[in-house]
């Protein structure tokens, strides 16, 4: 599974709608149709400015595993 901000809104396959800039946990292959739609930017960044993602891929506020807050 990996963890992803979406650019835009999405309803997942159970039908739960997710709002631009929420992240969700989705496997590869979803991930790779996300990535097609423009649901989510490829690589880090994507081009968009993503200095409010503290999410993976972030050099300023990683708040995950290995960050002095966990």
């Amino acid at each position: 599974m990996v963890y992803v901000k979406l650019e835009s809104d999405w309803t997942d396959p159970d039908g739960v709608n997710h709002s631009a800039g929420e992240s969700v946990d989705v496997d590869a292959a979803t991930l790779a149709a996300l990535q097609a739609e423009g649901v989510v930017s490829e690589g880090s960044g994507g081009g968009k400015d993503t200095t409010d993602w503290a999410g993976p891929g972030s050099t300023t506020a990683w708040a995950g595993p290995g960050s002095a807050g966990v």
